[in-house]
C-alpha cells in the first residue's frame, strides 16, 4: 500500500451533509458512514453538528462501528467577535476529538451570516482581534495535542489571496489546502503548495470547473447556485490539476491526510446509488495516482 491511499479520507459533504440551512436534503449517518467504508475508506471527517452524536463518547462508538478512523473535521467559529469568546465553542469540541482520538480541526472563520453567498471584509481592529483569537485558539487545541488549521473558504472572514496571506503573515496558524475554496477566492493552490508547503496542515481535495468557479468569483452566481450548477467534478475530471498538486505536497515531504470533499446538494433521497457514484470516481483516480508514483 501506497503513501496517497492509507492516507485517504472522506467528508459527508460530498454525500450532501451540510450546516449551511436549507442546503439540501440531508442523508442519515449510517448510510453515509456505510458507504465510506464499501468504497474501502478507512477515515473520515465529523461532518456538520447534528450529524453524528454530540456526546464525545458515542460520537467515538458511532464513527468505531463503521470500522472509521476519526481525523476531525470542519468547525465554523467566529473569531472577529469581542463579544464572543471562540474557546467556549471550541472546548466542549475539543473534548470530542480527544474522545474519537481525532487529530484535525479545520478553522472556518464564521461570518455569523447563514450560508456561503456574503462577502464581509474586516477592518484593522478587526484583524486585530481575530489574529489574536485565532491564535488562542489554535494553542488551545495543540495543549490537547490536536492541530487547528484555517479552512479558506467562500463566504468566510478568510477567502480571497490577501484573506490568505494575511493568516500566513500574521498568526501561527497552519492552513487547510481547499484546492476548491482557494481557486474560487483567487488563490492558485498549485503556488500556495509551491511557497508554503510546510505551513499545510490538512487537505480538502477539490476538483472545480473553472467556467463556474469564475462565475462565483465574478459576483454572477452565488456560491450555492455554483454548486447546483455543478462546479465540483470528481478528482480529475475538473481544472484544478489534482495529480500535479498531490505530487507536490509528497515531494514537499507533507504528512497529513488527503480529504476528498466535493460538495453537492440534493434534492431528495437518492432513488439510484446516489452521491457515492462521483465519490468512487475520486477514490479510483486517486488509487491510479498512486500506483503511478509507486511504480
Amino acid at each position: 500500500m501506497s503513501t496517497i491511499t492509507k492516507r485517504l479520507a472522506a467528508a459527508p459533504i460530498s454525500w450532501g451533509v451540510c450546516e449551511v440551512p436549507g442546503w439540501g436534503h440531508q442523508l442519515q449517518a449510517d448510510r453515509v458512514l456505510s458507504e465510506m467504508t464499501a468504497l474501502g475508506i478507512s477515515a473520515t471527517e465529523f461532518g456538520p453538528a447534528g450529524f453524528l452524536p454530540e456526546q464525545a463518547a458515542r460520537r467515538a462508538d458511532v464513527l468505531k462501528r463503521h470500522n472509521l478512523q476519526a481525523i476531525g473535521g470542519f468547525f465554523p467559529v467566529i473569531l472577529h467577535d469581542a463579544s464572543k469568546n471562540p474557546l467556549d465553542i471550541v472546548a466542549a469540541e475539543l473534548d470530542a476529538y480527544e474522545a474519537a482520538g481525532a487529530s484535525i480541526m479545520v478553522l472556518a472563520a464564521e461570518t455569523g451570516v447563514a450560508g456561503y453567498d456574503q462577502r464581509h471584509e474586516l477592518d484593522a481592529e478587526g484583524w486585530d482581534l481575530f489574529g489574536r483569537n485565532l491564535d488562542a485558539v489554535v494553542k488551545a487545541a495543540a495543549d490537547k495535542g490536536i492541530q487547528a488549521v484555517v479552512h479558506p473558504h467562500v463566504g468566510t472572514m478568510i477567502e480571497s489571496t490577501a484573506d490568505v496571506d494575511r493568516v500566513l503573515n500574521d498568526t501561527a496558524a497552519n492552513l487547510c489546502l481547499d484546492t476548491g475554496h482557494l481557486l474560487i477566492g483567487g488563490t492558485d493552490p498549485a503556488l500556495l503548495v509551491r511557497d508554503y508547503a510546510a505551513r499545510i496542515g490538512h487537505t480538502h481535495l477539490k476538483d472545480v470547473r473553472k467556467a463556474v468557479a469564475q462565475r462565483v468569483q465574478a459576483g454572477e452566481i452565488s456560491y450555492t447556485d455554483g454548486v447546483k450548477a455543478g462546479m465540483y467534478v470528481p478528482l480529475g475530471q475538473g481544472d484544478v490539476g489534482i495529480a500535479g498538486i498531490v505530487r507536490n505536497l509528497l515531494d514537499a515531504g507533507y504528512p497529513g491526510w488527503f480529504t476528498m470533499e466535493q460538495d453537492t446538494i440534493l434534492e431528495s433521497e437518492p432513488t439510484d446509488e446516489g452521491p457515492v457514484r462521483d465519490v468512487r470516481q475520486s477514490v479510483a483516480f486517486l488509487r491510479q495516482l498512486d500506483a503511478e508514483i509507486g511504480a
